[in-house]
């Protein structure tokens, strides 16, 4: 008998063994507990609905919840839709760098690189403004490869959990956009996770863009911050980064200064042509009467420390904007700040980006004599296009066999350079750093 009930007991043991490698090879779309639904697909573009829509292709990519097309004229005057995705608010990327922001950029500039078909559509019968009265709130509809079908980008977007919610329920999608957010919620997705973004380099410096600190500049004085750039050139334990804005088409830049705190390797790091991850602190500079970032560290025992200055690519080249006497001197921009639109002087906001400069008419040339000082030889050459009068200042100068370029290499002549915007002496100015960056005829 008890042979018999420990055989039976036996066969129960490897009958529950069975069904449990049954169940756990079980498809887990098959499973009770995988409800996830495709919020995205289970909405459809409807061509006989009150909206307006237009097919759209992509200018820039600026961040997870914004993107710039080109659109027909008649739709926007300029031929550009600057695109604010509705229902949705993704974490930044273009000014303060939050979590979850670079993944939600590189996700919406992933989904539309490889759309067949893009098309936007508003949520009524007109094009509707946001706050900033710059830019509209549209749904993104995208079709892929090989499928007939569009998908609806905001709401995926939000199952994805890479957006939280803005007015979601106060739309056309609203009962959807916020079933796609309450399921992300549950799954723990990425903004909804409570866990660290892989790719954000948690630290004590402020992560944030060029754009951001130098529309802010006096924000963040005494401030540690990290930031990304190329290098453009490198003088006097200085260099100079640049980093292009795609949302407002303008270079921003910054001075660093590193002074004797690095060498070898963190010395290679800020070769000219390098893009960098750059972390210091941003300093008033009173010489200059400008803002610096400086304090930079490099501890070769440890690369990937978040407070390092870090090499991110090489073989860059810098800008070289073309501009004029005008925007040196007096033009403005308009530039979108948080929901505001504010006015700030071209050169302002461009100083220490590279720039071009063609037919300037040298008609005066000042040398530094001073003994005493380090710019001893350099020249400041009073230039004129048309009625504009202007300074471009070089540092010393040498040609190719070390000699010392003087006045005369400038005087009377006509000239194109290619320098930086810089801040001298209570007006903006070029900065020359090469004779090779200007040409004389």
């Amino acid at each position: 008998m008890k042979h018999r009930f420990k055989k039976l007991s036996c066969c129960l043991t490897a009958l529950l063994l069975l069904l449990s490698v049954l169940v756990s090879c079980t498809p887990a779309e098959e499973t009770p507990e995988n409800n996830h639904v495709d919020y995205a697909a289970s909405v459809t573009l409807d061509n006989g609905a009150p909206t307006l829509k237009q097919e759209v292709t992509v200018k820039s990519y600026i961040d997870g919840d914004t993107t710039h097309f080109h659109v027909p004229a008649s739709v926007m005057p300029g031929g550009v839709l600057k695109a604010r995705y509705l229902a949705i608010n993704t974490p930044e990327s273009t000014g303060k760098i939050e979590e979850w922001g670079k993944a939600a950029s590189n996700y919406t500039k992933f989904k539309l690189q490889n759309a067949t078909s893009i098309i936007v559509e508003s949520d009524d019968g007109k094009w509707n403004a946001d706050s900033t009265g710059d830019r509209y709130l549209v749904w993104v509809w995208y079709r892929e490869a090989g499928s007939e079908t569009y998908r609806n980008l905001n709401i995926e977007i939000l199952q994805e959990g890479l957006a939280i919610a803005s007015n979601s329920a106060n739309n056309r999608y609203g009962e959807t956009c916020m079933a796609a957010i309450n399921q992300a919620k549950s799954e723990k997705l990425h903004v909804h996770s409570g866990a660290k973004d892989p790719n954000f380099p948690y630290g004590e410096a402020q992560e944030l863009t060029l754009k951001e600190l130098r529309l802010n500049v006096t924000s963040y004085d005494n401030t540690k911050v990290a930031f990304e750039g190329v290098i453009t050139k490198n003088n006097s334990n200085t260099v100079y980064i640049e980093e292009y804005d795609p949302e407002t088409d303008l270079y921003y830049g910054m001075q660093v200064y590193y002074g004797y705190s690095l060498n070898g390797a963190g010395l290679e790091i800020l070769s000219v042509g390098n893009r960098v991850r750059i972390v210091g602190t941003v300093q008033y500079y009173e010489t200059g009467n400008t803002y610096q970032v400086s304090g930079l560290e490099y501890s070769l025992m440890n690369p990937d420390d978040p407070s390092n200055i870090q090499k991110i690519s090489d073989g860059h080249q810098p800008a070289y904007v073309a501009i004029t006497p005008a925007q040196l001197l007096t033009e403005s921009v308009s530039v979108t700040v948080g929901e505001e639109v504010k006015s700030f002087r071209f050169a302002e906001l461009a100083i220490y980006t590279s720039v071009s400069m063609e037919g300037l008419q040298v008609v005066d040339v000042y040398t530094t004599s001073n003994e005493e000082s380090a710019s001893k030889g350099a020249m400041s050459l009073t230039c004129k296009v048309g009625d504009r009068t202007f300074t471009v200042r070089t540092i010393v100068l040498y040609d190719g066999e070390g000699n010392l370029i003087t006045e005369s290499y400038f005087r009377g002549k006509t000239i194109s350079v290619k320098g930086l915007i810089d801040y001298f002496n209570g007006e903006y100015q070029v900065k020359l750093f090469s004779v090779n960056d200007v040409t004389v005829s």
